[in-house]
């Protein structure tokens, strides 16, 4: 099956000049989602991951199910203020400004195996981040999975772990 016949691509979201890949129209197909989360699983399992991080929101879709089919734990990478207890941080930058990750202090015992799972990577900020964030807590990041990689951004250079992508634009 060809996943990108399953993601719908809107022009100009969320601002004048940028393709949006909505991941939407593939997460409402039944067949097409099961496709996608079975590669994933197929992708992702060799790696032998302890936790799967997903990266606020999109990457939630995608880690959660992925973490209860390959029998392994979830843990979330949050904007500020979205989780309780004490928790750790990342600010980064970004190609339009700075933002900022967090994770809760107690998600990662040090040296257990994550694999990051986000919905897309683009220039790799995001994702850097993420694998930075849950290194700085003990975390052993073994691998990266997304869904999208707009290639001709290069983020997967950024990142300095193996990378998964099941459908990959160059354009």
């Amino acid at each position: 099956m060809d996943l990108k016949q399953h993601i719908r691509s809107i022009p100009d979201f969320p601002k004048p000049g940028v393709m949006f890949r909505d991941i939407s129209t593939l997460l409402r197909n039944a067949d097409a989602w099961q496709v996608a989360m079975g590669r994933l699983a197929k992708a992702v399992a060799p790696a032998r991951p302890d936790l799967l991080a997903g990266v606020e929101s999109r990457g939630f879709l995608l880690a959660a199910p992925l973490a209860s089919k390959l029998g392994c734990g979830f843990v979330m990478l949050r904007k500020p203020g979205k989780l309780p207890g004490r928790t750790v941080s990342l600010n980064y930058e970004l190609e339009y400004g700075s933002d900022s990750l967090h994770i809760q202090e107690d998600a990662v015992v040090p040296g257990q195996r994550v694999v990051v799972v986000d919905d897309l990577l683009a220039t790799g900020g995001t994702l850097s981040a993420a694998i930075k964030l849950l290194q700085k807590v003990g975390a052993e990041v073994v691998a990266s999975a997304v869904l999208i990689e707009l290639g001709f951004l290069d983020g997967r250079s950024k990142l300095g772990v193996p990378v998964t992508a099941l459908v990959r634009y160059d354009d």
